[in-house]
């Protein structure tokens, strides 16, 4: 794996391993905790908004995180360099977790944490899907391979029908897309300010 990509996997690795085995209740601090939670609940606090991406829930979702870092990660980061892609890992975590914010707020949903590497891994997916379309992936159900912008495409439609459909999902769904959306967004700041210096 690339560097960063690598160390990234190891510190998610590393904050399961602590938060199940060494230093039991890390989430309370660690974990991303809504704007309006009940007194009996831990606080939001501004470093949560980073701190929840290398918190998991459990092994599974740990390891499904992990694949996808690993089976996207160096790929972006070859692309875009070191430096890049750790900017554009940390604004997909932070725009995940905001959205993630923002619909508790406006649906009024049951506090509850939010962890896990998804909103980053999903930026990830994005930038894969952009940069190289055409490259085939293989579901795992149901086996049929498909290029990458269409597993894209509609791994988006899915996150946004079950954001409407499925709110008493323990899933993040709107953090997903949120993590999506920051990748974009950076994407095409990225490409304008490259436009920009050509004119020049």
């Amino acid at each position: 794996m690339t560097p960063v990509a690598r160390n990234i996997l190891i510190a998610c690795i590393a904050g399961f391993l602590l938060d199940n085995y060494v230093l039991a209740g890390l989430k309370e601090t660690f974990a991303l905790w809504p704007l309006h939670g009940l007194p009996v609940l831990p606080s939001f606090q501004p470093w949560q908004l980073v701190s929840y991406a290398f918190m998991h829930g459990d092994f599974m979702h740990l390891f499904f995180n992990m694949f996808a870092l690993y089976m996207f990660g160096s790929s972006v980061e070859e692309l875009m360099g070191s430096r890049r892609f750790l900017v554009y890992y940390l604004v997909c975590v932070v725009t995940a977790a905001v959205a993630q914010l923002v619909v508790q707020q406006v649906m009024d949903v049951f506090p509850r944490p939010t962890v896990g590497a998804s909103g980053g891994v999903f930026g990830l997916l994005l930038a894969y899907g952009l940069a190289f379309p055409h490259r085939k992936l293989m579901l795992i159900f149901p086996p049929i391979p498909m290029p990458a912008w269409l597993f894209v495409t509609l791994y988006g439609l899915l996150e946004l029908y079950l954001g409407f459909t499925a709110r008493g999902s323990s899933v993040a769904h709107f953090a997903h897309l949120g993590g999506m959306a920051g990748g974009f967004a950076l994407i095409l700041y990225w490409r304008a300010q490259a436009r920009n210096r050509f004119r020049r």
